[in-house]
């Protein structure tokens, strides 16, 4: 599991996380939702490993992040951050196979190729393959980046669980994909891995999340399971908008109307 304990965190003194505290288990697609400048992405460059200046503690099972060598947490945990950008026209092969890296010094071998191979085929990247990577569209880079940090942690580690964070991993996605990646996401928590995306929009996280985690203003206002926490009252109190709370038609999940 992934524990973030007592976390405070300020930039200038200017306070953006305070006392911040949550648990993450195995198996669980836990999202965090919260206004433009609530503390949600520098909370998860916080727990993966990014941001080393704070207070308090992260765990990943009952290990401290900060006992970790750098090359020693990436076989375990993979980041994809908002809108990665590469400069050097390397392509899409070549960018997915950037999710090896830490598994090997010099060159990879054929199981490294097989796994790339896996994930290219399951994010339907089998004719982007030779395509430079500077060339596609922002939707196209979105899945290209997906299928890197999937190859990073494809295999699960000799002790322990695996670690997977996306920060708003939607960008640039058309409805279609949209639905595509986060259900190949969930798919994936369910093998001993831990998975937490930080989300834009509210009523799609629902339609996948296990956990939300509402933050604002740095502080967590409510964390548990969507049908247990939602309420017009809370959305009103995170986002200062009328809503109301129905089932959607088909899913059953809960669904956010504004008014």
């Amino acid at each position: 599991m992934l524990r973030t304990e007592n976390i405070h965190f300020a930039i200038d003194k200017k306070q953006i996380l305070h006392d911040v505290t949550a648990d993450f288990v195995p198996g669980e697609f836990s999202m965090i939702l919260g206004p433009n400048g609530s503390g949600k992405s520098s909370f998860l460059k916080i727990f993966s490993g990014e941001i080393s200046a704070f207070k308090g503690d992260v765990k990943y099972a009952d290990r401290n992040i900060k006992s970790f060598k750098k090359e020693e947490l990436a076989l375990r945990r993979a980041v994809m951050s908002q809108l990665p950008e590469l400069s050097f026209p390397l392509t899409v092969e070549e960018v997915v196979m950037m999710g090896r890296y830490p598994h090997f010094k010099f060159n990879p071998n054929k199981h490294d190729e097989t796994i790339c191979n896996e994930v290219m085929h399951q994010m339907d990247l089998d004719s982007f393959r030779m395509r430079n990577y500077l060339t596609l569209s922002g939707g196209e880079k979105q899945r290209v980046q997906f299928a890197r940090v999937l190859t990073q942690i494809w295999e699960k580690p000799a002790d322990g669980y695996r670690y997977l964070f996306l920060d708003e991993p939607l960008t640039s996605l058309d409805i279609k994909y949209q639905q595509e990646f986060l259900q190949i996401a969930k798919n994936f928590s369910k093998n001993d891995t831990v998975l937490i995306a930080v989300m834009h929009d509210i009523n799609l996280a629902l339609q996948y999340a296990d956990k939300i985690i509402f933050l604002k203003e740095g502080t967590i206002l409510a964390q548990g399971k969507p049908s247990d926490i939602l309420s017009p009252a809370l959305i009103s109190e995170v986002y200062h908008v009328d809503a109301q709370i129905i089932t959607h038609p088909v899913t059953k999940k809960p669904l956010v109307i504004y008014h």
